[in-house]
């Protein structure tokens, strides 16, 4: 971590390779991105924060995207800050996402609480995981 001159806290994005300003939001998806990497074996390299996306003229953010090998997208993952509670209406944001993206695996952190949602294509259904998966099981 650093301070900048005018006094702001800075943290070091691994995956962006540079220093970010250290909110509420960022210190959840610095420790999410370490948890998934140190804890759940997901390759860095296929990982990406600030990813943006494009809708006719209206841009889309989406907080981290895992990329399989073939640099389609697998999974992505929203933030928020420790104090935001994780409602339907949070669940709601990310799914709009996945519209663009057809991923099979949502996530969602506010830090204190984790969120894993898995499509099933047989029955056409988001279910929530009791866990966040090891990358080997996604």
């Amino acid at each position: 971590m650093r301070v900048t001159e005018d006094g702001k806290h800075q943290v070091l994005d691994i995956l962006r390779q540079r220093f970010v300003n250290l909110t509420p939001e960022e210190w959840v998806r610095q420790h999410f991105i370490h948890f998934l990497i140190t804890e759940k074996g997901y390759p860095q390299g296929l990982l990406a924060n600030e990813v943006e996306l494009k809708v006719a003229d209206k841009k889309l953010r989406c907080d981290s995207v895992l990329f399989d090998h073939n640099r389609q997208p697998k999974v992505v993952i929203e933030y928020k800050a420790e104090s935001v509670e994780l409602t339907p209406k949070v669940i709601k944001q990310i799914t709009t996402y996945n519209m663009l993206l057809n991923v099979d695996y949502l996530m969602i952190s506010n830090g204190l609480m984790h969120l894993c949602l898995h499509y099933k294509k047989d029955n056409d259904k988001w279910i929530f995981l009791e866990e966040i998966p090891e990358y080997e099981k996604l």
